[in-house]
């Protein structure tokens, strides 16, 4: 574990995160005032975050100002009901006050008065709805609306809002009848909609806005800093816990929409492998009842809708991340369950790879979901696997089974915990460095590996995305410093590298400890990651030395996309036995993966996807004609169809495997049984719509399924190991991506 600085030992509670997480809102009432103890918690925070958060030094009290309209954004996110003149007028009554106010005063009515606003606007806006809903619409025009509004300025009056939410009723008219609903059908649809959200609106409690306005203040200071409230604190692990129990995924809400966050690996979710990260839950039914919209719904009664008891089923409605028409949607049927950490741990198989000379080489895959552990020094429970000491069983195994070569798979890997970062890395690097951790006070300090043994020395590779983050790219990086291995994959990892804490208020401020009062607690960001070589791997994440085509590129899903991102810097360098691979190796390697990516139907094939997938996220304007939308649904149904033959070809030429797993046998898969006539009332689904890149369709088998990426990284390690039989290809005594003989 990292050590706390001076500030922290007399305060925080003695665990890390280093994983970023978001918190549910929680709260309820309609006229609000700033009780005590939130008043001494916000002064608290603020105090927190001007002398222990990492990024102090770059706040001032004049950047206050900016949690106004970042506030309003956060309630208004899509920017339909404030209008430009809320924004002003807010900014002038309260911008120039917020720092004094929350510091001196412990005052947060400004978040108050401007939700009152933003109550009426609502409520009005939707009465407006109501009546539109009743009128024509005319879909034969050649109108079109902007689906994202996010970076979009508010209205400037109430014509043009009215005029903006005319285009906006008609897209989710015709999104419904696209979705092959009635008129009427698709009105009454949308009617309910704003008929929740009024009611939802309705509901909002003051300790709701208070952490929403905390945690704006907090994201002035980096992206993974937010504040808890008292209810959200003391539901913090169990709250997680209940988004994991059921189904085993992690949820979130995005614009009134229940939103996938993560797949938990072993879980129900991830034995079914239908569900993706990033997919938009509509509407939930349990077993063969009728399915019952959520969008407007609150967390916590959605996860209570979709967790249950083990065994029974539960559908979902879903508007597959993937799918660019946002009218499409798809059923999918889990079966809740306990997840089985047997699922998650990491698992192996052996390919057989067609070498140069045509004969079959032996190849070895880890694929290492997170790094699981142990946890805190004070954690005893001994039955706990870790994901360093499961990655040197496989090994072993894969070592018998006569590889010659290894790639380690960290795609989708969001991280864990740091030690076991260290002990995997140690598995193939002779002691030394693997990271370095700086704190606010500029204090660094170096985690070496120090055991003496290697689990493996020979040729490997590291296979990451844009998902890989935080303990991934520490191992990436490591490995990567030491010339270990050749990383592969998106143009570079997820980009986080920072480390948080969460501080309890109560052990943070003296008087709420005597307090009978319930108290929050704050996430903050405290120290950043460099690797050994003193480079950073926040922002910029790990450059891959082969870079493969993927849709990864052109989406918003890096550290670099986050508000108030940390920079990247560099420190000096640890003192480490090792060196990046040789530049005429990496220079051969990028020149042998650059051929293939030239010639071999497999890349065509995911370059078609990206190209189309990237025409389509250039469509910032939707159409609004019936018609129009209908001949781009037909163009995008053919493309989906043309792709799965393809895909179904390319698959022949899949390489044999044998797989090797830790722990008994893996329960069956959950297939999803065939839809009752009670669910075929539901919404109509399109078993195409969920098309992904090649990557994520491979990540949802065990191995294989025209898995492009991994393909070519098991080719870039067949080349490394020509590469070792060619002297002048070694750098000093040993071959390329091997560790050099001790001595």
């Amino acid at each position: 574990m990292i050590p706390f600085p001076s500030f922290f030992r007399r305060w925080l509670a003695p665990w890390l995160l280093i994983l970023p997480s978001a918190a549910a809102l929680i709260g309820a009432d309609p006229r609000f005032t700033t009780p005590p103890t939130l008043s001494t918690e916000a002064q608290a925070l603020v105090t927190l975050l001007e002398n222990a958060h990492y990024n102090r030094g770059a706040v001032h009290s004049d950047d206050y100002k900016e949690v106004i309209p970042e506030f309003m954004k956060a309630l208004d996110t899509q920017h339909l009901f404030f209008l430009e003149s809320d924004k002003t007028g807010f900014s002038s009554r309260f911008g120039n006050n917020v720092y004094y106010n929350v510091d001196y005063l412990g005052k947060i009515d400004s978040a108050y008065e401007i939700f009152y606003v933003y109550d009426e606007h609502v409520t009005s806006r939707i009465g407006w709805i109501f009546g539109e809903l009743k009128k024509d619409f005319d879909f034969t025009s050649n109108d079109t609306y902007r689906l994202d509004r996010s970076s979009s300025q508010w209205p400037a009056n109430i014509a043009e809002a009215d005029e903006l939410w005319r285009k906006r009723l008609k897209f989710e008219v015709l999104s419904e009848l696209l979705n092959k609903k009635t008129l009427e059908q698709a009105r009454e649809v949308v009617r309910k909609r704003y008929e929740r959200m009024l009611k939802t609106v309705g509901e909002t409690e003051g300790s709701e806005l208070a952490e929403l306005f905390l945690t704006t203040i907090a994201g002035l200071y980096d992206p993974h800093s937010t504040y808890f409230s008292a209810d959200t604190y003391e539901d913090f692990g169990i709250q997680m816990k209940l988004q994991l129990v059921g189904i085993g995924a992690m949820l979130g809400t995005e614009d009134d929409m229940c939103v996938v966050r993560e797949i938990v690996p072993g879980g129900p979710a991830d034995l079914n492998r239908q569900l993706k990260p990033n997919d938009k839950i509509i509407a939930v039914a349990q077993d063969d009842a009728e399915p019952v919209e959520i969008i407007g719904l609150k967390l916590r009664k959605i996860v209570d809708m979709i967790r249950g008891s083990k065994g029974t089923r539960v559908r979902l409605i879903v508007q597959p991340a993937s799918a660019t028409d946002s009218s499409v949607r798809k059923e999918i049927v889990i079966t809740r369950d306990l997840v089985k950490l047997d699922s998650a741990r990491a698992r192996a198989a052996v390919f057989q790879v067609p070498g140069a000379d045509g004969k079959a080489v032996p190849l070895g895959v880890i694929t290492l979901p997170a790094f699981y552990g142990n946890g805190d020094e004070g954690d005893t429970d001994g039955d706990k696997e870790s994901a360093s000491e499961d990655v040197a069983k496989l090994i072993v195994q894969l070592k018998q089974a006569g590889i010659q070569g290894l790639v380690l798979d960290l795609r989708h890997n969001g991280g864990g915990f740091l030690s076991e970062a260290i002990e995997l890395a140690g598995l193939f690097i002779h002691k030394g460095p693997v990271v370095q951790v700086k704190d606010y006070e500029g204090e660094v300090q170096v985690d070496s590996d120090r055991a003496e043994n290697l689990s493996y020395d020979g040729p490997m590779a590291v296979l990451v995305d844009r998902f890989s983050a935080s303990a991934s790219e520490i191992v990436a990086g490591a490995l990567q410093d030491y010339g270990r291995a050749v990383v592969i994959g998106d143009n570079s990892t997820h980009g986080k590298g920072s480390v948080q804490t969460v501080v309890e208020m109560k052990r943070f401020a003296p008087q709420l400890a005597k307090s009978p009062d319930k108290t929050g607690a704050a996430k903050i960001t405290i120290q950043k990651f460099y690797l050994p070589d003193g480079s950073s791997t926040q922002l910029r994440g790990v450059v891959s030395d082969i870079v493969l085509p993927s849709v990864d590129q052109y989406l918003p899903i890096g550290e670099s996309d986050l508000p108030h991102a940390l920079v990247w810097d560099k420190i000096r360098t640890s003192s480490f036995h090792g060196a990046p691979i040789d530049r005429r190796v990496l220079a051969r390697l990028r020149l042998l993966s650059a051929e293939r990516q030239a010639n071999l139907p497999e890349f065509a094939y995911v370059r078609k996807y990206v190209d189309w997938f990237k025409d389509r996220q250039a469509q910032k304007l939707v159409s609004l004609n019936l018609e129009e939308r209908r001949k781009q649904k037909d163009a995008d149904d053919a493309f989906r169809k043309e792709n799965k033959l393809e895909r179904e070809q390319l698959a022949k030429a899949d390489y044999p495997y044998k797989e090797f797993r830790l722990g008994p046998p893996l329960p069956p898969r959950i297939v999803t049984p065939k839809p009752t006539d009670a669910a075929k009332a539901g919404p109509a689904k399109d078993d195409d719509s969920d098309l992904e890149d090649a990557e994520d369709e491979a990540n949802a088998d065990a191995y294989g399924k025209v898995d492009v990426s991994l393909r070519e990284a098991l080719r870039a390690v067949d080349d490394a190991i020509e590469l070792g039989r060619n002297h002048e290809y070694w750098a000093s005594d040993h071959a390329p991506l091997t560790v050099a003989a001790k001595g």
